[in-house]
């Protein structure tokens, strides 16, 4: 369970051999999902952060093959049950999830450890310009500060 409406973290399934590895992400028959959009990928370095960002139309489906993120969530979506609520997950190798993320929901992450991590996105739209918003960082209103705290 999440603390934001329509946020929801699913574990993934790893299949180990010794080969290699066989990491799912989403298939069409899978609880929640949508449609098609696009897939990309984000490399973030170790402690960089990418965000804040929100979708008008687009749903996200993150997961992280490769490293580790810090992925926050903020829910300032008017009329929300659970507006003003911030998620902070760690997804990745030591967590591997899928990550679903409804529109108007901000997100951002952070790169944690000491080697680049990939994220995967499945979005249900292609990317558009003109249906995303973008935040600095550092500087805005959202209530959540993206250094490391220890302890």
């Amino acid at each position: 369970m999440t603390d934001i409406d329509g946020l929801v973290v699913t574990p993934l399934r790893r299949i180990p051999d010794e080969r290699g590895a066989v990491l799912h992400m989403l298939r069409e028959d899978s609880p929640g999902f949508e449609r098609f959009g696009e897939i990309y990928f984000s490399s973030v370095y170790p402690a960089v952060v990418k965000g804040w960002h929100r979708h008008h139309e687009m749903t996200l489906n993150y997961a992280v093959p490769v490293g580790m993120v810090k992925l926050v969530c903020y829910d300032d979506r008017e009329g929300s049950s659970t507006h003003g609520n911030v998620v902070e997950l760690h997804v990745g190798e030591l967590s591997y999830s899928l990550v679903r993320i409804p529109p108007m929901v901000w997100n951002g992450f952070k790169g944690e450890g000491t080697a680049p991590a990939l994220v995967a996105n499945c979005s249900t739209i292609a990317h558009r310009p003109d249906e995303i918003d973008r935040l600095d960082p550092f500087d805005n209103d959202i209530p959540y500060d993206w250094s490391l705290r220890h302890g």
